[in-house]
């Protein structure tokens, strides 16, 4: 297995060593006792291999892959994308997926181990191990040690709130009690809590949705129905800016003043950052504690604003080939382009800058997570270095426009209503349509194969993986009783 980081030996040490003091937050799957520096060893860049049609490079990266990954799937945030690269990796691999019984492992409820297809905790060392954890949870530390070994690398990615909101205003509007209720985003952020009711069914989807999905603790309002914390004050939304994509890393300081101070990392001052239990559940102490933990568990926190520099420093961390990282984008709502790039105050209308603005001073806690996660992973490019991840930028987009080109018929995805074959039609949910893939004709089969990992939607993919791990029983025609549910 080879020798483990500081931060996976953190993970094997168990909760006695850290006392009973911290128990209190082990039932919302805080494992504090892993409190240690990010693992971030360096690996040679990424290179193209085997490819589909011609490439400039197809050599093999010198260092073995890292093929036992767990992958937080945060809700909106180009995390399909992500998910379908890692279904056609392990496919390819022979690799096995700690797969949900159906398609999300409980969610909302924190993840429970219990809940994955296959996994016999007590069978006398008969358990066949996991690569790949990957599904829609709730993020669960604890839980998650009893499936994966603690040396998988950990990764996640993060969105800009205002663009999550864009996105998750539309797709949960009928999921959402508050979305619900309200006639318009606009509306609805102009004052938030004539709609949102902490507790309420869905209303999760409506303020600090990351935060959530990585497990913290429940948003300041939800424990102030219980008790008597009074919520923080919203943030100052003229002090909540982003400066544009492209801007260089240096520009990529954000100003995060009204939420918290700058955080150190657990690695360099672990001494400073202990149990949460003393601290004000709204406090920059407490955030900053939140952010430390999740540093000393996650290898790496992409970003959608930047999401194909995210992914070459992704193929870059686990030595894979550039190759297994190009794929098109899924579960794309048609029109909103737009919401993959940074947001900025330039092109904007006041009316679109002030909506920002709430959006980011609504989620305070996913916008300072948000702004923590954008300073690492410019500090990680610094390291690689700006040339070098420019270079592997402009050949991923190249490669994936020849893919485009190659395996889709009019090289670009497609509205739904044209997608006949039920295969690649992604589910459709929400008020905006769902863009999927049509392939062109006359491929050969090998390239068949392959443009159809690439243009299967992550429902499709999830039932053929699990057919493949679990091949169902031929039942006799008498003993059946009924025809099975799609």
């Amino acid at each position: 297995m080879g020798p483990l980081s500081p931060a996976r030996t953190l993970r094997l040490w168990g909760p006695r060593s850290l006392g009973v003091a911290l128990g209190v937050f082990m039932t919302i799957g805080f494992a504090l006792q892993l409190l240690g520096g990010p693992f971030q060893r360096r690996l040679p860049g990424p290179q193209l291999r085997q490819p589909l049609a011609p490439s400039l490079r197809p050599a093999l990266p010198s260092c073995p892959p890292r093929q036992r990954l767990v992958f937080l799937k945060t809700h909106k945030s180009g995390s399909s994308s992500v998910l379908s690269l890692l279904h056609r990796y392990g496919d390819r691999h022979g690799l096995r997926f700690a797969l949900p019984a159906r398609y999300q492992f409980g969610y909302p409820r924190l993840f429970q181990a219990s809940r994955v297809k296959g996994y016999r905790p007590q069978t006398g060392g008969t358990q066949l191990p996991f690569h790949i954890l990957c599904h829609h949870m709730r993020f669960n530390l604890k839980e998650v040690l009893q499936v994966m070994p603690s040396d998988s690398f950990f990764f996640s990615i993060v969105r800009d709130p205002a663009a999550l909101a864009r996105s998750a205003f539309s797709y949960y509007k009928s999921t959402s009690s508050a979305f619900r209720k309200s006639p318009s985003l606009a509306a609805f952020l102009a004052n938030p809590r004539a709609f949102y009711r902490p507790g309420a069914r869905g209303d999760h989807y409506a303020r600090n949705l990351l935060w959530f999905d990585f497990g913290l603790p429940f948003p300041p309002e939800k424990r102030a129905k219980r008790g008597n914390l009074h919520p923080p004050r919203d943030p100052d939304p003229r002090q909540l800016q982003v400066l544009p994509s492209g801007a260089g890393p240096r520009a990529q300081t954000l100003n995060p003043n009204a939420l918290i101070h700058p955080v150190s990392t657990v690695a360099d001052h672990r001494s400073q950052i202990s149990s949460p239990a003393s601290f004000d559940l709204g406090s920059s102490s407490f955030i900053q504690w939140g952010l430390a933990w999740l540093d000393s568990v996650f290898d790496l926190v992409m970003v959608a604003e930047y999401f194909d520099e995210s992914l070459v420093l992704l193929a870059d961390a686990l030595c894979w080939g550039l190759d297994d990282v190009v794929g098109f984008m899924h579960n794309a709502q048609a029109g909103r382009k737009q919401d993959l790039s940074t947001f900025s105050n330039t092109g904007l209308t006041a009316e679109d800058q002030q909506l920002t603005a709430r959006a980011r001073a609504w989620n305070n806690l996913d916008w300072a997570l948000y702004v923590h996660f954008n300073r690492s992973l410019w500090a990680r490019i610094e390291k690689y270095g700006q040339r070098r991840l420019q270079t592997a930028v402009a050949e991923l987009r190249a490669r994936r426009e020849a893919l485009a080109k190659h395996c889709l018929a009019g090289g670009e995805a497609s509205d739904p209503k044209y997608i006949t074959d039920h295969r690649f039609r992604p589910f459709q949910f929400g008020s905006a349509k769902v863009l999927g893939y049509i392939l062109r004709s006359g491929l050969s089969p090998q390239d068949q194969e392959e443009c159809e990992r690439l243009a299967t939607p992550e429902l499709q993919y999830k039932d053929k993986l699990d057919a493949k791990q679990f091949p169902p029983t031929v039942s006799l025609p008498l003993k059946t009783s009924r025809p099975l549910s799609p």
